[in-house]
């Protein structure tokens, strides 16, 4: 029976058409009633890069950021899911589920609380700000994925219901310590307001900074894709098949863990917590292109870009004036999804 998949190519264009199309709407959404064309997006790019010194109007450098910042994150949290999920060889592997996101969200709190409550000034106008930000992200989110990596692996073999509750775990400790970070700083409206901030997620007034260092860590995570891939597929038959395959696991494993890390950091460090994205996207992408992640782990990040910046255009349409943040809207998305994975799952839980 021939496959009902659309070929890879076509797909492809198609994504990045949806996306430009996605992006050009969403531009017009937002407080102002201001509609803007493509010449006046042109102008923004260009001025956004540095390569035309046209003043363009504030409320279009806003949105235009804001766009970016949202199809940045999306990506970025869709291609950690995806390496997640293939390295752990389980579809209900993400950052968020597994504690990496809380990690980073938690490592961003304290850089703010120390910093002062410089949240919204410091990493908006400074290059020390959201470098130390990003850096605590990170440090957050590298020492989650070491904890729970730590906890569910026994004799060098990693135990999966182990891995999830860990992650279940993890999360539940980092939520307490977030909630005692707020409780310590209440007093100081600016440090509260942040860290609250960052704990709901937020791609409202963005820097240009801010939207480099999430592109910069895309990037970045994407650069592993030609020497993981195949890998990748080849530890679905379990770490020691694919070492007798010739897969250096070491080498594999550090790669994809920095990457999946490297790009939830960037992502929470300028967006804050925005959960279920990694978890979500990657089970569309599979049903589209298949589990191959030559394929799989480019179309994650397309798909991804193109859900968050549909959540970004239904809160900024739809739902405005209601306050609903990204990371609320996508919990009340990921939640449901989450559980119903699990009832789909449960009986290979049980042979697990």
């Amino acid at each position: 029976m021939p496959s009902l998949r659309p070929k890879r190519l076509p797909l492809g264009l198609a994504l990045c058409a949806l996306l430009g199309v996605l992006g050009f709407v969403s531009l017009q959404a937002g407080a102002g009633g201001q509609s803007f064309g493509f010449a006046d997006l042109w102008q923004a790019l260009m001025a956004l890069l540095g390569l035309d010194e046209a003043e363009t109007p504030i409320i279009l450098q806003l949105r235009l950021r804001r766009i970016l910042t949202a199809a940045g994150v999306g990506a970025s949290l869709a291609l950690a899911g995806a390496y997640l999920q293939g390295l752990f060889r389980n579809s209900l592997a993400s950052p968020s589920v597994l504690g990496v996101t809380a990690g980073a969200s938690l490592g961003a709190a304290i850089a703010i609380a120390l910093l002062g409550g410089f949240g919204a000034g410091l990493v908006g106008n400074s290059v020390l700000g959201p470098a130390m930000i990003s850096a605590a992200a990170f440090l957050g989110a590298l020492l989650v994925t070491w904890g729970v990596v730590a906890l569910s692996s026994h004799e060098g073999r990693l135990s999966v219901p182990t891995l999830l509750l860990a992650g279940i775990a993890i999360n539940s400790v980092i939520g307490g310590i977030m909630a005692a970070v707020q409780s310590i700083t209440l007093e100081d409206f600016e440090v509260a307001r942040s860290i609250l901030n960052w704990s709901f997620g937020n791609v409202d007034d963005r820097s240009g900074l801010q939207v480099l260092v999430i592109y910069l860590g895309l990037l970045l995570a994407l650069a592993p894709i030609p020497f993981v891939a195949r890998e990748l597929d080849l530890f679905a038959g379990g770490e020691e098949d694919a070492q007798a395959l010739g897969v250096p696991v070491g080498r594999v494993k550090a790669l994809v863990l920095g990457a999946a890390t490297l790009a939830t950091a960037c992502s929470v460090s300028v967006a804050g917590q925005v959960p279920f994205v990694g978890l979500v996207v990657p089970h569309l992408v599979r049903a589209l292109v298949g589990a191959g992640h030559r394929s799989l782990l480019p179309f994650c990040v397309l798909t991804g870009a193109i859900c968050f910046v549909t959540c970004d255009l239904l809160q900024h349409s739809w739902l405005a004036g209601t306050g609903l943040r990204p990371g609320a809207m996508m919990s009340l998305i990921g939640g449901p999804f989450f559980l119903m994975l699990l009832i789909k799952k449960r009986g290979g839980l049980v042979q697990w």
